[in-house]
């Protein structure tokens, strides 16, 4: 590829903090997640309008991951592209655009346990119902290893990075190297102070792929991940920040896979804490944010690193 491919930012607000998805001006317009079921409508063909593009123009819908605030508006985009676009997503997350039960199921079966909210279920079902504007199945499924062309001599490379979620992939601007990885650099999280992963031995191995394989030259995030001092990083990164948000995700990852062993070993025990069983994971990291707050990072995050203990 010679003609450098733009790339837009499309920011859609949404609760404590925005997300972000990503036109890329190809010859085959693609939009890179969907924010949710409002952001196709409101956000993006508005900005896109600014930019003297169309909305109904876009050919390709790439999902990051399943999470609701990624894929909520795939549908309703889908809908404004007269149901021509392709809506790519990987295989082992497609389930969460087949079904809205399926993010119920999700919450219920992690999240739940911890939090013990007596309306928590009901609640995420009512979220799904707002955020997701349709279920579908995609049209495309992904594995990691595919190339898709967006016309031209324009082509994205697909690469499996798992952790965030277990069908987290990053899209590839293949020659120019921008990398878009929705959620799966966390740095230190979000608006909670702490990063969400599910699988945390993926999630370490997917954060050592990029830095040492894929290696962006700017890396596109879905939120404005944070510092340890709580600065963000913003969401488009060039190199050098790229490589210190990857870096520091992984010192970190690190840290609480200390933490969460120490813990462990040593025997979960339910407290008071708002933290509990975790409490002592949370002092020994100066962990001070809210664990209550949905998505509930701290939970789950932890939650995996007890799946992996209890399966040795």
């Amino acid at each position: 590829m010679t003609e450098v491919v733009a790339v837009h930012p499309l920011v859609s607000p949404w609760g404590r903090f925005g997300l972000y998805s990503y036109f890329i001006d190809a010859p085959e317009p693609a939009i890179v997640d969907t924010g949710i079921t409002s952001s196709p409508a409101e956000g993006m063909a508005p900005a896109l309008e600014a930019l003297g593009r169309r909305i109904e123009d876009v050919k390709w819908i790439l999902l990051t991951h399943g999470h609701i605030d990624h894929l909520g508006g795939a549908m309703a985009l889908w809908e404004l592209t007269d149901r021509k676009a392709q809506v790519v997503l990987h295989e082992a997350d497609a389930h969460l655009l087949r079904s809205r039960e399926s993010h119920v199921d999700l919450y219920a079966s992690v999240r739940q346990q911890y939090l013990g909210k007596p309306d928590g279920i009901e609640h995420e079902r009512h979220v799904t119902q707002i955020a997701i504007s349709g279920e579908f199945e995609p049209t495309l499924l992904v594995r990691g290893g595919e190339t898709i062309s967006l016309g031209g001599d324009v082509t994205v490379s697909v690469h499996s990075i798992p952790g965030h979620t277990a069908g987290s992939v990053a899209y590839v601007i293949d020659g120019q190297n921008d990398v878009f990885t929705g959620d799966a650099v966390q740095i230190h999280g979000a608006a909670n102070g702490f990063p969400g992963y599910e699988d945390p031995t993926a999630y370490r191995s997917s954060l050592e792929y990029l830095r040492d394989r894929v290696k962006p030259k700017r890396l596109f995030l879905g939120h404005p991940y944070r510092s340890a001092a709580g600065e963000p990083y913003g969401v488009e990164l060039d190199a050098e920040t790229a490589a210190r948000a990857i870096n520091e995700s992984i010192d970190i990852e690190t840290q609480i896979s200390i933490a969460a062993a120490r813990a462990l070993e040593a025997g979960l025990v339910e407290t008071d804490s708002p933290y509990s069983p975790f409490d002592t994971v949370a002092a020994e990291l100066g962990y001070t944010g809210d664990p209550t707050l949905d998505p509930s990072p701290f939970f789950t995050t932890l939650h995996g690193y007890r799946a992996r203990f209890e399966a040795r």
